[in-house]
């Protein structure tokens, strides 16, 4: 399938972050960084037009977090689109450091508050649209990293909270101490462990934005795959983000890619409709 000309991302239909609506086919703009997600990409110039693009195809849900350089995602999505055009919802997480490369959490509500700090400061915004906080973090109570980001959102520098890599009942606990609109967690064709938690989103109407949608390409390499995108004379990459689409109303995949033919490639699954047999074959 060669994406089409107008608004591809639109075709999937949208799904509402609070108060906000984007297109069901967002960018995930991990991979505008480094290898490993650390540094800096080897063509800044490149990943900054791969932006642009996704916007010229009607993404407007980009998502990121100051863990992604660290820092590095955030400030060339402001280098490649600041002053922001009317609609564009940035999403961005904290609370996930890396020393050393690693990944570590750090959940304490100092940190929560300088990370804010930061990540408004690198997106050039006066209040983050989404700020999800990126993993619990077993040092700390749950309670007391909600309560520093609903801090901030009371101060207004953010306007919606969202959750990530978390239990069914996290989300429980959260969703009783803030108005929670996201959840980002694992999830795609091949890893579904976290069914129970997209079956709760679907339920309360909550955003659920499945990170590594493709699986880092592990998802791909199935025969039932291949058999249904050979139909359809698609991608598999295209067929398991139309899975994802068809499985749940809430669902919004974020693939994310370093290449302007993938994320061409990417942005036209959300055209592709997947007969019942298709489902079938592929549950």
């Amino acid at each position: 399938m060669a994406a089409a000309s107008a608004k591809p991302a639109q075709a999937a239909g949208t799904v509402r972050l609070g108060a906000l609506e984007v297109p069901r086919m967002g960018f995930g703009a991990m991979r505008v960084t480094g290898a490993g997600v650390w540094g800096d990409p080897p063509d800044r110039a490149a990943a900054k037009a791969l932006l642009r693009r996704a916007l010229e195809l009607g993404i407007t849900f980009l998502d990121t977090a100051d863990s992604y350089g660290p820092y590095v995602s955030e400030e060339i999505i402001a280098e490649a689109l600041h002053p922001y055009p009317a609609g564009l919802v940035i999403g961005t997480k904290g609370g996930l450091t890396r020393p050393n490369r690693s990944w570590h959490p750090d959940g304490r509500p100092e940190h929560l508050r300088a990370a804010i700090d930061g990540s408004l400061k690198r997106l050039r915004l006066e209040r983050i649209d989404l700020y999800q906080f990126h993993t619990p973090d077993p040092r700390v109570p749950f309670a007391d990293s909600l309560g520093a980001i609903a801090e901030a959102q009371r101060s207004g520098k953010i306007r919606h909270i969202g959750l990530s890599n978390v239990s069914v009942a996290q989300l429980e606990q959260a969703a009783r101490l803030v108005d929670v609109v996201s959840v980002q967690n694992e999830y795609n064709l091949n890893d579904r462990a976290s069914e129970d938690v997209l079956a709760a989103c679907t339920q309360r109407g909550i955003a659920f934005i499945p990170w590594y949608p493709l699986g880092a390409g592990a998802a791909l390499r199935s025969a039932k795959l291949k058999r249904v995108a050979a139909r359809h004379g698609a991608t598999p990459a295209q067929v398991a983000l139309a899975w994802l689409l068809a499985h749940s109303p809430v669902m919004l995949p974020i693939p994310g890619t370093g290449t302007i033919a993938h994320l061409e490639e990417n942005v036209a699954a959300a055209a592709l409709r997947l007969s019942a047999e298709d489902l079938a074959a592929l549950a």
